[in-house]
């Protein structure tokens, strides 16, 4: 019995990406932040309509002045799963079912996983929508809650890697409802050491009698297995990486190919491997005080009195936190103590350099994640306008703005794109974090990377620069105008700051980089930095400080 145990161990200690590398334990890249409202450095467009990790309703798109990836601000499932795949029962608890077991509704763990990413590969849906839908409806235990986020976003983050293994050891691609059975079980093969092989194919062979093709059991069956002694032998194989690099990073990090092509042309192979390569950090949130309540030293304090593990993240006035629970559920969070907010979605704040009595304008600002900050930047005072082109888009500023009790935001429908001759020459500042294609935040969003296509990042272009024409039009001689994307690609983020400077000479770059971590300003060149995830360690995000000469009083 005891040799019986090791064989097992062993082959399971010996589970590896296909490729060398130890392959990651049973959780996803980076935890879902469960509050959409501050996360809101995830603002981009994903191609098919929606986003996270996501939710908006079908006319949200298109040229609203915000970003295409249209958060909702509605609570995000956790990624985690802590949980025992194992069978083993869980003590101290009056439920003792295995993870992964039929619950109460009658699914399974791995039936309510799939049934999400169908929906993500079948009807377009985003994400965080797809899984929370399900989720809500699924009589599971906290462990198998987690462990379907698991199973799901290794599936999703994956797909393109999974496919084209499995490519390989199938003659015809099967049906999408055995074809998406299959990509469940190879995720759980492939990247999730805590989940045993046998476990993976014999749960996607039920699966597939559940779904009446009880013809095709054999060939999952024989798929998986193969799948399985080949990942052992150490032969899946990729492209070769010096013959074919971009097919290689395509394969290996499941980004479509026409992405990779336009990574590559602005930061070559190296470089892009890095950008591909990066995951956020899997056990921490980043939060930040609420300026009008506490000032750091305060917040520390709390923190510590509170139960949460932190540290003092890269920007100022951000903490990295753990150990508290479902962070967007704690009583600080609802009574607005803090903000949940990535650090790069600060930095873009940040450099609007806001003082109490300014005038603001925040003209893509749902869900209201920087307005909150720049309000509370201005302690309170002066008047921060916020836009959305959406009515249900804006009353997330507003929900945001009571719960951090801020009364100097002004949040209103409007078109971005539309001049407002009420406004012109009248703000001290304004901020355009303009709608994208959202690479800087791959690892947040795992299905745009092959949901994007280049002609959706051509289409955004023009809106981009419909965008920050029309919004410059407000900034008062002397003020400041902030330019920013949760996106890599040098035409949606340089290639537009050098078009409108050409078109706008009353603007130009302000070199003010005080805004800055110190680590971060030698990358601050022309009035613009480029932060990279990897290189970084922060989300990818372009930030560009313009400055309205003080003698220019038109376009």
């Amino acid at each position: 019995m005891d040799q019986g145990n090791n064989r097992n161990q062993n082959r399971n200690a010996g589970k590896r990406d296909a490729y060398g590398s130890n392959r990651r334990e049973d959780r996803p890249q980076a935890r879902r932040r469960e509050d959409g409202h501050d996360r809101d450095s995830r603002r981009s467009f994903d191609g098919g309509e929606r986003r996270d990790r996501y939710a908006r309703s079908e006319g949200d798109r298109g040229r609203d002045g915000r970003s295409f990836d249209g958060r909702s601000g509605e609570k995000k499932a956790e990624r985690r799963f802590d949980g025992r795949p194992d069978g083993k029962k869980f003590e101290g608890r009056e439920r003792r079912q295995q993870p992964g077991r039929s619950g109460h509704g009658g699914l399974s763990a791995r039936d309510v996983a799939l049934r999400a990413l169908r929906s993500v590969a079948r009807d377009n849906a985003y994400a965080a929508q797809a899984l929370d839908r399900e989720l809500s409806g699924a009589r599971l235990s906290d462990e198998d809650r987690r462990l379907v986020s698991s199973l799901f976003y290794f599936a999703l983050e994956n797909r393109l890697h999974i496919e084209h293994v499995l490519a390989a050891r199938l003659k015809t691609r099967p049906e999408p409802e055995v074809m998406d059975i299959l990509i469940l079980a190879a995720a759980q093969i492939l990247f999730m050491d805590r989940i045993p092989d046998h476990a993976a194919v014999d749960e996607a062979v039920k699966q597939t009698r559940r779904a009446h093709r009880e013809g095709l059991t054999s060939l999952v069956n024989g798929v998986l297995r193969s799948l399985i002694r080949d990942r052992d032998a150490g032969e899946l194989q990729l492209s070769d990486r010096d013959v074919d690099p971009e097919a290689y990073l395509s394969e290996k990090y499941s980004i479509a190919p026409e992405l990779v092509r336009r990574l590559v042309a602005a930061y070559g192979v190296e470089g892009t491997e890095e950008i591909a390569a990066w995951s956020p950090e899997r056990h921490a949130d980043t939060i930040r005080p609420n300026r009008l309540r506490m000032t750091d030293a305060e917040f520390e304090g709390w923190l510590s009195r509170n139960g949460f593990a932190w540290e003092r993240a890269k920007v100022p006035g951000a903490y990295k936190v753990s150990g508290a629970g479902r962070i967007a559920a704690h009583e600080g969070f609802r009574k607005g103590l803090f903000s949940i907010q990535g650090q790069s979605s600060m930095l873009a704040a940040y450099a609007v350099g806001a003082k109490p009595g300014m005038q603001v304008l925040d003209a893509c600002a749902a869900p209201g994640g920087k307005t909150c900050l720049i309000a509370e930047m201005m302690m309170g005072t002066g008047r921060i306008y916020a836009w959305d082109l959406h009515a249900h888009r804006v009353e997330l500023i507003r929900a945001a703005a009571r719960r951090l009790d801020l009364d100097n935001i002004r949040a209103q429908v409007r078109d971005a794109t539309k001049p407002m001759e009420s406004m012109e020459l009248a703000m001290d500042a304004v901020l355009v974090d303009a709608p994208c294609s959202g690479l800087g935040v791959m690892g947040d969003k795992p299905d745009i990377k092959y949901r994007l296509t280049g002609e959706a990042i051509d289409a955004l272009l023009p809106v981009q620069q419909d965008i920050l024409s029309a919004c410059a039009a407000c900034v008062k001689p002397g003020g400041v105008l902030v330019y920013s994307t949760c996106t890599l690609l040098p035409e949606e983020n340089e290639r537009q700051v050098e078009a409108f400077l050409r078109l706008h000479p009353e603007f130009a770059p302000d070199a003010n980089d005080k805004w800055l971590p110190e680590e971060l300003r030698t990358r601050f060149k022309g009035g613009c930095i480029q932060i990279l995830p990897g290189r970084d360690g922060l989300e990818g995000f372009f930030i560009a400080r313009m400055r309205r000469k003080a003698d220019s009083y038109g376009r």
